[in-house]
């Protein structure tokens, strides 16, 4: 599938767009009707006409932000109109609830007549604790973000100019302490005259660069004094006293170039007339000014940062808008002063200098990071940019006095954050990215079926995979064609392979004892069943993994895996594990699909199992052997064989933290653990074995179904190699999270 495609359907499927509604209070019963709305809801109403702060106590106004555009400068694409860049900003609320759990409505408005967009804004001061001005031309976008911040009494900041500005600026600062050169000593060219160029000059001077070193560019050429062509208020601020009248004359000899214009603007003359250990910001999306390669190409003393994610140095601006709100909103402040964009800025420096801990490196592939010329600036996924950044703009907005609510105890605000930093949206993306460091060979029976092809072009783009597709060569191509996908893997025909009739051979003498014949194992081989012929090639080690299921039921994917692949050595039997995915945190549960009703050894070894599996993961697994009897409070069989269980896993795996027999909430509630002091669990469990298949299948079904929860599995344990089963409603995403948690399996033979 295209790009294009790509991203018309992931913003066409489900649900249209990328944003919802969800309610935060039940609306169940009558009851709660009546406190939702009328006559109950009259009450918050009178006690905010009493105290208008109390909107903020009853009301969702502080922790609101209002995305507001009128389309006329979108990303890189122009003036595409307000209605054309809601996706945009529909994005926009993505990253500010993503990162730091911010609400967003976006609002776009459909003028280019600043005072009116003034005057909408000012208008919805009562609904939104802040406003993120996005997309809006300069230099209009300047007067209008002016004007809001004279007027209004809650934070305005327009991401276009200052995100890029704090951003960079950071960076630079960095960038700086490695060449060991001086801010007040640089002479720095910044090409562009738009909303970021403006305000990263602004904010390159207020950290200490010299007015008369700062030259800046637009398409005309230099902004000089006296210069009347092109000109505006804005550009006059940057009117150097200088004989440079073109970008090439002013790159001659500059430590800096910071470039906010086009594709190709720096040339490698350019660089090469720069002064020694020159910095380079490239910032053109989404085809830098030049490239890294280019640049280094050049001269091997430069430090180039660009806004590409697939180059060191990314200067990304969601390294500052959410945590900047996040901050302003804790502290109730009125604006967003240069204060406290410095200390954004200061904050993003100082933490790209500390050592980056395994969980940045994870999520990025296991890549490491140090301090250093490719690395000048904190990664968008490193979850400590929250810790840093909004405490840093909450203390700043509080000593600059534009704080309406003043943190008491910064440190317990530092952990109110670290607390909000639920794990659920990162675990498959960390076992995605360490399917990357390593991608192994996964074979698909269903070679033919769409949303196999849908998930094998994501797996090749991300490189979490090598897919290999099994089935009729020429049907799978014609899915191909008619899906539009172009894509390079090797696809395996079993009527034509080499190796048909070697896995035949195999297969007979695997099952010659179990009723199999050498005609029967030829005809299972070539045409009866392809999942045989990919566990196979498995076992013949021709593939690293399989995955299979997607049309087919779950004992004809097992079953052929057992008979060619077996269980490993002293083992009673296979597993099932489901990872279950919540807002707030994941939980494992098994076994949920395979033994029925397990005997006290098999669920000590479910237990066992789940544990490695978890632990492979990166997750410290803590176990729960559940019951309807909480540690002897029933003596019955049942209670009693989950309690013999837990003793067995003390004993085969006394390094693990295992607990039973206990109830379910027992398990997951601190509240209700606390009361058993004797237990080795301090903390709620992560790992949950049920008793039998019934109670487990049944749980993970309804978490999935009624609990909101996002159900990655079946996760098959105890296979001599990696066998994963896929089920009938799975979508290409779970597809793609399955054959990453193969891939990881593989990784761990």
């Amino acid at each position: 599938m295209s790009k294009k495609l790509g991203a018309l359907d992931y913003h066409s499927n489900g649900r249209k767009g990328k944003i919802e509604v969800v309610a935060t209070k039940p609306c169940q019963t009558a009851a709660d009707l009546s406190l939702a709305y009328s006559p109950g809801v009259a009450e918050p109403c009178l006690a905010i006409q009493q105290n208008p702060d109390d909107a903020y106590k009853y009301t969702a106004k502080g922790n609101l932000v209002a995305v507001v555009s009128n389309g006329t400068a979108v990303l890189g694409l122009g003036n595409l109109g307000a209605l054309a860049g809601k996706p945009v900003m529909e994005g926009k609320g993505i990253l500010f609830k993503r990162f730091a759990d911010i609400d967003v409505f976006d609002i776009e408005l459909n003028t280019e007549n600043p005072d009116e967009i003034i005057k909408a804004c000012q208008l919805l001061e009562p609904t939104f604790g802040g406003i993120n001005l996005e997309d809006i031309k300069a230099p209009e976008c300047f007067y209008i973000e002016e004007e809001l911040k004279k007027t209004m009494n809650i934070p305005v900041f327009h991401d276009d100019q200052h995100g890029t500005a704090i951003i960079s600026s950071a960076a630079l600062l960095n960038a700086l302490q490695l060449t060991g050169k001086k801010i007040g000593d640089i002479r720095i060219v910044v090409n562009g005259a738009g909303a970021s160029a403006n305000s990263c000059a602004k904010l390159a001077i207020a950290l200490g660069v010299k007015p008369n070193n700062m030259i800046m560019c637009d398409t005309k050429g230099v902004i000089y004094k006296g210069r009347v062509e092109g000109m505006n208020p804005y550009k006059e601020l940057f009117a150097a006293d200088t004989p440079f009248r073109t970008l090439e004359e002013a790159a001659n000899g500059a430590d800096v170039l910071f470039g906010l214009s086009v594709k190709g603007a720096f040339t490698t003359e350019m660089i090469r007339s720069m002064a020694p250990n020159p910095i380079i910001f490239a910032m053109a999306n989404p085809d830098p000014e030049i490239t890294p390669e280019e640049a280094h190409a050049v001269r091997g003393d430069v430090i180039i940062a660009t806004g590409r994610s697939d180059y060191p140095n990314q200067v990304n601006n969601v390294l500052g808008f959410p945590f900047i709100f996040r901050g302003a909103l804790d502290v109730r402040a009125t604006a967003i002063n240069e204060e406290m964009k410095l200390a954004a800025v200061h904050a993003l420096a100082r933490l790209a200098q500390e050592e980056v801990p395994d969980s940045v490196s994870k999520a990025y592939g296991n890549e490491k990071f140090s301090f250093g010329p490719n690395y000048i600036i904190p990664k968008p996924f490193d979850p400590r940019v929250l810790l840093h950044v909004a405490p840093a703009i909450a203390q700043a907005a509080m000593d600059t006095g534009v704080a309406r609510q003043p943190i008491e105890d910064m440190a317990k605000y530092i952990e109110q954050l670290e607390c909000s930093q639920g794990r659920s949206k990162e675990i498959m993306r960390m076992v995605i990215n360490k399917a990357k460091s390593d991608p192994k060979k996964v074979v698909f029976p269903e070679g033919d079926n769409e949303k196999i092809l849908r998930a094998t072009q994501i797996l090749v783009e991300e490189g979490i995979a090598q897919p290999i597709l099994v089935g009729d060569r020429k049907k799978i191509q014609q899915k191909m064609d008619d899906l539009n996908l172009d894509l390079e893997v090797p696809i395996v025909d079993p009527t034509e392979s080499e190796f048909t009739e070697e896995y035949a051979e195999e297969l007979y003498r695997l099952r010659q004892r179990k009723g199999i014949t050498s005609s029967e194992s030829s005809r299972i081989m070539r045409r009866k069943s392809r999942t045989h012929f990919g566990t196979m090639m498995v076992h013949k080690g021709h593939a690293d993994a399989l995955l299979g299921g997607i049309d087919t039921h779950y004992p004809e994917t097992i079953r052929p895996a057992l008979e060619v692949l077996g269980k490993q050595a002293g083992l009673s039997s296979v597993h099932g594990l489901y990872m279950m995915v919540f807002k707030k945190g994941v939980y494992f549960l098994a076994d949920t699909t395979v033994t029925i009703d397990p005997t006290a050894e098999e669920l000590a070894e479910t237990a066992i199992l789940a544990a490695e599996k978890v632990a492979m993961l990166d997750i410290e697994p803590r176990i729960a052997m559940l019951s309807f009897s909480n540690f002897g409070s029933v003596d019955h069989p049942q209670a009693n064989k989950v309690k013999r269980a837990a003793e067995l896993v003390k004993e085969r795996a006394p390094h693990l933290v295992v607990e039973g027999e206990m109830q379910a909430d027992t398990a997951v509630v601190p509240e209700l653990l606390d009361g058993f002091t004797f237990s080795k669990l301090k903390t709620p469990a992560n790992v949950l074995i049920f008793p039998d298949l019934n109670s487990g299948n049944i749980c993970y079904k309804l978490l999935r179904r009624l609990g909101g929860a996002e159900s990655i599995g079946p996760i098959l344990m105890g296979m001599n190699k990696p066998v994963h089963v896929l089920q009938r409603g799975d979508d290409v995403n779970d597809i793609v999270n399955m054959a990453a948690i193969a891939v990881v399996d593989a990784q761990n033979p």
